[in-house]
């Protein structure tokens, strides 16, 4: 079975398929393996462990079914990428770093060589990522795959929802000298446009991040935070946010506060779920699809 072909019928099974541009991938560079090579990595977000309520009853469970259903994928990805908020905020940094290694012990299990953390506001704001560091390393780098080249920005550490001077200098740093029609994926917790600035679903400079990105031509931002699948456009610069592992949120605006959406018995695990991207660098675009964490 192709990855694309396992994709479609995943989708098929319960999740959803949008196709984003990647043109510029023929001929990229090709790391070691033959050009124009496809790959598939995994995104998870916002699995909040250590939350404890109504909004999800099995708050314990999600997080380890998620790790089950990727490690059942016929062909392992590439990598997978946890964009943010692995834990539920708490003031008590003893309590923090414990949820932190428990989260670890758990996600230890994928059988998945390559993993790739960043912080959400959850994990870091309090702290401005003193705990993060110290269990996962940095809260904001790069790194390359197939001729793609990832970014990982830290817009949550800083308390007041920005990326911050410094790291908007090493963004500008880490993009001088490259190609402006290869293609990037910038990898963010909080939207870097003012999705629902009233929610926090924003950030505050990240007008300043994506100007720096805006000379580039083929930039796919994927992002977590808002619990929910969620695909806008900047320009030409396509955002993805992804489901939450704990418990959907509303649509942005829909009501006055950003509380979760009600647990249903009926279909539980309903509007939760991780997601698979393709490079389908011979078709020039990224395939995306969105599954549930537990199939209806």
């Amino acid at each position: 079975m192709q990855r694309r072909d396992f994709l479609h019928l995943a989708a098929a099974g319960g999740g959803a398929v949008f196709a984003s541009g990647l043109a510029g991938c023929a001929g990229m560079p090709d790391a070691g393996t033959a050009a124009g090579s496809d790959f598939y990595f995994v995104q998870l977000s916002d699995s909040h462990w250590g939350y404890e309520g109504p909004a999800n009853p099995d708050a314990r469970g999600t997080l380890p079914k998620a790790v089950a259903a990727v490690n059942a994928l016929p062909e392992p990805p590439a990598f997978i990428v946890f964009t943010g908020d692995l834990t539920h905020t708490t003031d008590d940094p003893t309590e923090r770093r414990r949820r932190m290694a428990e989260f670890k012990a758990i996600v230890a299990g994928l059988k998945v060589p390559v993993v790739h953390f960043m912080p959400g506001e959850h994990d870091a704001s309090l702290d401005r990522g003193a705990a993060f560091q110290e269990m996962f390393g940095p809260t904001h780098y790069s790194f390359d795959h197939l001729g793609v080249h990832f970014i990982a920005l830290d817009n949550v550490s800083d308390p007041g929802a920005k990326i911050g001077d410094e790291q908007l200098a090493w963004l500008k740093a880490d993009l001088a000298g490259r190609d402006p029609q290869a293609p990037l994926v910038v990898l963010t917790h909080r939207p870097l446009f003012d999705l629902a600035p009233q929610w926090d679903w924003a950030t505050r400079d990240g007008a300043q991040a994506i100007a720096v990105l805006m000379p580039f031509q083929h930039v796919t931002v994927f992002y977590g935070h808002i619990h929910q699948a969620l695909h806008r456009m900047t320009g030409h610069i396509a955002h993805h946010s992804a489901q939450s592992l704990i418990f959907p949120l509303p649509a942005p605006g829909s009501q006055d506060k950003r509380t979760p959406l009600p647990w249903n018995p009926a279909v539980p695990y309903r509007g939760l779920g991780w997601r698979q991207v393709e490079a389908e660098q011979e078709g020039l675009q990224y395939e995306i699809a969105d599954l549930p964490v537990v199939k209806a």
